[in-house]
């Protein structure tokens, strides 16, 4: 199958870990495992990652400059680089007889979004509440709860239309396998004369990755995180794993806006558009997942 494969933040940074490049180097091993196994088992794979605690650190790295910030679209694409860059060789080392290309990727999304007038996407580090008011005031970050711990928050507003869709197909024609739409992508808005600039925003990775799994006409939307299926009652004594839902049973229920909940929103949207299934479950998984062991499926 042609494989649409969103890893999340965790297979590159565990959550509280120390944002070092040991430790994404580290995880990036772990992540390439996993997508070894499906590409051993003859799958194509376009391979998508979020990037939230790494623009964020390269965020805090250019304000402390005295030459000025660099915007989040450019901090975007170097996140997308450095990641793209690490999983295509850790890949490359597991399974060297593949062609393997890190793309960055523009995607197109509306001015007039209203997320701009509300930022939620969280980045960078995690503080405890009294540090993130104060960068707040400091920096003017808008900053929010995510979980049980403070971080600064941006505008992510839903992608349009995955710029370079048509060079990634004829990547993968050509039996490449691709890793783009880093982070969500690099977010672009159309001027009045057609030409395309970046804008201060991160586009959610999940729902970037339904766009373009729809886009590509994939086979499977496959989104890997730390848990190994949805569940209906999270953290409560009466959690239930689900292992089979159709398209539209989860919506409107209520699953976290910042983790769980673009997941499903983007399963719904992908099995919706295609007819074809979508996953979610754990990275460790992912080749069981796809055979219908583990995760959640989702479908028509």
């Amino acid at each position: 199958m042609l494989i649409v494969v969103a890893l999340g933040g965790n297979a590159l940074l565990r959550r509280g870990e120390p944002m070092t490049a040991e430790n994404q180097r580290n995880n990036v091993k772990r992540a390439a495992s996993a997508l070894a196994a499906l590409i051993d088992e003859g799958h194509s794979l376009v391979i998508t990652h979020g990037n939230g605690p790494q623009v964020g650190l390269l965020a805090l790295q250019s304000a402390a400059s005295s030459d000025g910030a660099f915007p989040l679209d450019v901090l975007g694409a170097e996140s997308a680089g450095m990641i793209g860059y690490m999983i295509e060789q850790e890949l490359a080392n597991l399974a060297s007889q593949r062609l393997y290309a890190t793309l960055l990727t523009q995607v197109k999304v509306d001015p007039n979004d209203r997320a701009f007038l509300r930022p939620t996407k969280p980045i960078g580090p995690v503080y405890d509440e009294t540090t993130a008011r104060r960068l707040g005031r400091e920096r003017h970050w808008a900053i929010a709860l995510d979980g049980n711990i403070w971080r600064r928050v941006v505008p992510s507003p839903r992608p349009i239309e995955i710029l370079e869709a048509s060079v990634i197909s004829f990547l993968v024609e050509h039996d490449v396998i691709v890793i783009c739409t880093g982070g969500g992508g690099v977010p672009v808005v159309a001027r009045e004369d057609g030409s395309m600039v970046g804008v201060e925003a991160v586009i959610d990775k999940d729902l970037a990755s339904s766009l373009l799994a729809r886009q590509m006409k994939a086979d499977m939307l496959l989104m890997l995180t730390d848990v190994d299926a949805v569940y209906a009652g999270y953290g409560t004594p009466d959690a239930r794993a689900l292992r089979n839902v159709g398209a539209t049973e989860l919506s409107g229920k209520n699953f976290a806006a910042g983790s769980m909940g673009p997941k499903i929103s983007a399963a719904n949207a992908f099995v919706q558009a295609t007819g074809n299934p979508a996953a979610i479950g754990r990275l460790e998984d992912a080749a069981e997942i796809v055979k219908r062991r583990q995760g959640t499926w989702f479908e028509p």
